[in-house]
């Protein structure tokens, strides 16, 4: 076979109309120019062409700019044509005789003489590839080209050598995602240029295909913005810019009158063409695939310059991040979109497509390096990796008085030299560093342990620097074990001591009686440790800073809470309590095991908009209001609800608690009664609407008439209301209390409780701040690390084995058990738990043994003891709410159960374990309804078994592993267990066993697991 010399690159825009056009010459004209409008540059001939007509439509087609192609196909037979039944362009062409050479060369020569400027072969199997080379040399001033379709891809081999200009791609078939088509276009590349086809020829139009005009219009211009960087040329059947019938299928009836478009290609049909007009200077653009075969996008780079996303999807608009496509590859990483600002999203429609402007990124040029007398002064020792910090030490981390404050970092040097490293601490009130020596633990791991004896704000560091004397005893050390000590080695111990000027050591050496025994004084101890006081610190190097850790009393961790309304103190609902009577009843709540008792807003209650029973927007003579409702003609946060006493009378509570060694807890309420002395005084501290009216407090679906807030933001409220709340919570300080509980601080300034937090804990660092704040989890933590000490959580809403046992391991795992003290209340005035309104007297056990036994604040509200649970139907409420009314109660009534509380925080007082929130974790029970854990010591000392019934109403039994391995023992140990409800000891042996839970007993069961029997 002679294939043709390569000819010069072809970029043919070609619009196919039936070869019967050629017989009417104004249609053929309408044709070319219609052609010649759109950008095109050749018309195709498409079927069997009359030679007598091919002349006048070569020259017909010259006059509009345009050149002629024609299909080499032999005249049609009709008899055969009827015979098939089918298109004559779809069967061979000599199917019943050898191939008809002559007929096609008398074609080639018929049609160079009238002028075209090239041939289709439609049906290129029809011949063999030896004919079609001698044909290409016949025409060898004419343009040939290859159509495709149907062919096998080793036919399409067979033929790239037979000097074929161009060929017809597939992509009419191809979804964006499948990779055959660029393996196709790498194929027909090495035959000549490669051709566009957008739409199936011969076939369906596209609104039939896929499915109505909206999806073929956009699948029409994705392809035609792709097309002139995917291929060199575009061949494309009349009718496709506007959707029309397939001229070229004589099966398709002609429509009757006028025609309405299914759409407009014809301006995306203009771009394209004058796109492939380009590459005739410029050739088609070098592309680099960005992405794979899933996804919702197609995405390549063309060239240097541009970024394309064509969109996979036609049924919908698409946003994507086009930055991580720069990322694909290594040289794209190098470059940056230069008009699409980054972070953005590139809004795609339906089949859209976007080219992106690309340009190189230039490498960042640093700043200059400064002067080598500079870079020696830096830092040869890294310290890295501190741990415990919070947020890189931007907030402090929490420690309990008399505590160890134990901090790890990785501290290494270059070369070998030995270092040493120190914990250094100072409160913040002194000037000098408390040092303690870090020891190497393992891989450049180094940790200190320091006692934490004062409470308050402290600050830690770590400084560590290379060990002179401790390099030079090291390698003196190694050449003693080898026997190559030298004298020169001697000599330079003696010139460090001397250095140092520890001269009577340097005389002992010298007068030693032979070297060994000089080798013995200079790595003694004792010379080390004179060392060690002379120690200059050579190479010294620091933590970048110092970081805070405060340092808090016990009963900020670790405290019971019992909360009432003192008004209810009272045996009957029409006489309001006073303090004195809640004073009476202080005895038994401490009897209980309680250590805080904490009071909702003991301030005067406005009367504007004040509730009446049950939040009812109208409230009766008698009703006593909410007391967040806070403000009246008595008083502001600083005075006292005159119906419960005085100043006086509070100070008697504050002492008769302590007289008990219990505290009083108050509530910190940042919320005004419309009565409040603050709206007459201060009323550039709110927010007023344009009516001059306030809008009051919400919390939806609550809403609270009788209260509106301040707005800490106004005109004229900084600093002075923000002074005005600090000198509040100064003045309660003032009379004793040191616990707050403050009411929704997620809805106040963080910048706030900053601020105050700190004022208030730098003269009473003992002073803790509770966080009522059922919120996000983020916004919970930020608040802890601002300075609240505890903060309500979500123990509430989690009363299943997952839930529980996920939380509690998150608060009792860095970061959160860092700075987080999880105070879990079993119920609140507000939150009456779906849990206890359905479980009866078992529920109640059940959540107090998980709340005293998992965290080291809890908290109950009045009532829990009554296992009262009357729910407002449908809600996480209280029937007849104590919010809003005096409610007396009959402590000694049936079913309480006082004496089980009473005996879960004995157990907790008697153990260290339970005091903390580390040392927590979860084992086997085979039962999703039985949750089992264990507490320990950081000493492991102290060892709290705790197993839990989930289920209120049925007996559960479970199959249990016991942690041997966790508690230091062997598969077969004998492990002695004090069971602490009964108190009765017993041995269990190994680690597997099993137990029964009853709720109409008792729903749990808590050990004490003490060291093994030794055999």
């Amino acid at each position: 076979m002679n294939a043709q010399p390569s000819r010069t690159p072809w970029h043919p825009r070609i619009l196919m109309v039936p070869a019967a056009t050629a017989r009417e010459g104004a249609a053929l004209a309408a044709a070319a120019a219609h052609a010649r409008d759109l950008g095109f540059d050749h018309l195709l001939l498409a079927g069997p062409a009359e030679p007598a007509r091919i002349e006048a439509a070569c020259r017909s087609a010259a006059d509009h700019g345009i050149r002629l192609l024609v299909d080499l196909l032999p005249e049609p037979d009709p008899a055969r044509e009827a015979r098939a039944g089918r298109d004559p362009r779809r069967q061979a062409l000599i199917p019943e005789n050898d191939q008809d050479e002559a007929t096609l060369a008398e074609l080639v020569d018929v049609a160079m003489a009238a002028g075209v400027a090239g041939f289709r072969a439609p049906l290129p199997q029809a011949v063999t590839p030896e004919i079609w080379a001698r044909l290409r040399a016949r025409a060898a001033d004419c343009r040939l080209l290859l159509w495709t379709h149907g062919l096998t891809a080793e036919r399409i081999d067979a033929l790239a050598a037979c000097g074929f200009d161009a060929a017809v791609a597939s992509d009419a078939w191809w979804d964006l995602a499948a990779p055959w088509m660029l393996d196709e276009i790498a194929r027909l590349s090495r035959i000549g240029s490669v051709l566009a086809c957008p739409e199936v020829p011969f076939g369906p139009r596209l609104p039939e295909i896929l499915g109505g005009p909206e999806a073929a219009e956009a699948a029409g211009r994705r392809s035609l913005k792709l097309a002139p960087f995917l291929f060199d040329g575009i061949i494309v059947q009349a009718g496709f810019d506007r959707g029309a019938p397939d001229p070229l299928r004589p099966d398709m009836p002609a429509p009757e009158g006028p025609r309405q478009p299914a759409y407009d290609l014809s301006q995306p049909l203009r771009v394209a063409n004058a796109g492939f007009e380009r590459l005739e200077t410029t050739g088609r653009p070098a592309l680099r695939m960005l992405t794979g075969e899933s996804g919702p996008v197609l995405a390549f780079r063309a060239e240097e310059t541009r970024l394309v996303v064509a969109s996979r999807l036609l049924d919908r608009r698409l946003r994507i991040d086009p930055q991580p496509l720069l990322a694909r590859g290594p040289d794209m990483a190098a470059r940056r979109l230069v008009d699409h600002p980054p972070g953005t999203p590139l809004d795609l429609a339906p089949g859209g497509v976007a080219v992106l402007e690309i340009a190189a990124a230039p490498p960042v040029r640093g700043p200059e390096a400064g002067p080598a007398e500079a870079a020696a002064r830096l830092p040869r020792i890294a310290i890295e990796a501190v741990q415990p910090l919070l947020d890189d030490g931007r907030f402090a981390i929490r420690r309990r008085l008399g505590s160890t404050l134990e901090v790890e970092a990785d501290i290494f040097a270059d070369g070998h030299d030995v270092i040493k490293a120190v914990l250094r601490l100072r409160a913040e009130d002194e000037a000098e560093w408390r040092e303690v020596p870090m020891t190497p633990v393992v891989n450049d791991r180094w940790r200190g342990r320091v006692p934490l004896d004062r409470l308050g704000r402290h600050r830690f560091e770590i400084m560590a620097w290379r060990d002179a004397w401790g390099s030079y005893r090291a390698d003196l050390a190694k050449k003693q074990a080898a026997g190559v000590v030298r004298p020169v080695d001697l000599a330079d111990g003696l010139a460090l001591l001397r250095a140092h000027g520890i001269d009577d050591i340097v005389q002992e050496v010298e007068q030693a009686c032979d070297d060994a025994a000089k080798v013995r004084r200079l790595l003694d101890d004792e010379t080390r440790a004179a060392m060690a006081l002379v120690d200059p610190r050579p190479f010294a190097s620091a933590t970048p800073r110092d970081y805070p850790v405060d340092v808090e009393r016990l009963r900020a961790g670790f405290a019971a809470w019992y909360e009432l309304f003192p008004r209810s103190e009272t045996d009957d609902p029409g006489r309001h309590g006073r303090f004195e009577d809640v004073i009476r009843r202080l005895p038994e709540i401490r009897a209980m095991g309680f250590d805080v008792l904490y009071m909702p807003p003991i301030h005067p209650i406005g009367r504007t908009n004040r509730k009446g029973r049950n939040n009812a927007l109208t409230a009766g003579p008698e009703d006593p209001g909410s007391p967040y409702a806070i403000g009246s003609e008595a008083g502001g946060h600083d005075a006292i609800h005159p119906e419960l006493g005085t100043l006086e009378d509070f100070r008697a509570l504050v002492a008769a608690a302590a007289d008990l060694g219990m505290e009083v807890a108050l509530d910190f309420a940042i919320q005004c009664s419309p009565d409040h002395p603050w709206l007459k005084d201060h009323p550039d501290w709110f927010a007023w609407r344009s009516d001059g009216s306030m809008r009051y407090a919400e919390n939806p679906p609550k809403r609270y008439e009788d209260i509106v807030n301040v707005d800490f933001y106004a005109e004229g409220a900084v600093p002075d209301l923000w002074q005005a709340l600090r000198d509040v919570v100064a003045f309660w300080v003032a009379e004793g209390v040191r616990l707050f509980r403050v009411d929704n601080p997620h809805t106040k300034p963080f910048p706030f409780w900053e601020w105050l937090i700190a004022d208030i804990r730098r003269d009473h660092p003992d002073t803790v701040f509770l966080a009522e704040a059922f919120t996000r989890p983020k916004v919970m933590y930020r608040l802890a690390k601002l300075g609240f000490a505890q903060s309500y959580t979500y123990f509430t809403w989690r009363d299943d084995k997952a839930g529980l046992t996920a939380y509690f391991t998150e608060l009792s795992t860095p970061p959160a058990v860092e700075f987080f003290g999880p105070h879990v209340f079993v119920n609140t005035p507000d939150i009456n738990p779906y849990f206890l309104q359905t479980s009866g007297r078992p529920g109640f056990l059940i959540r107090a043994c998980l709340a005293t036994m998992l965290s080291g604040l809890w908290g109950m509200y009045a009532g829990f003891e009554l296992c009262e649970g009357a729910p407002l139907p449908g809600r996480e409420e209280y029937l007849d709410s104590e919010k809003y009314e005096i409610r007396p109660r009959d402590w000694n009534r049936p079913g309480h159960i006082r004496a089980e509380i009473t005996l879960l925080n004995r157990i907790r007082a008697a153990h260290p374990a339970l005091h903390q929130n580390r040392g927590l974790a979860f084992h086997t029970a085979w039962n999703d309804q039985v949750l089992l854990f264990s507490k320990t010591t950081d000493q492991g000392d102290d060892i709290v078994l705790v197993a839990v019934s989930l289920d209120p109403h049925h007996a559960q039994e479970a199959a249990i592993e016991l942690p041997l391995d966790r508690w230091g023992l062997q598969e077969d140990a004998h492990v002695t267990m004090d069971d602490l409800v009964t108190g009765q000891r017993s041995t269990w042996i190994g680690r597997h066993h099993r137990l029964r839970l009853d709720p109409a007993h008792l729903p749990f069961a808590i050990w004490r697991v003490l060291p093994p029997v030794r055999g």
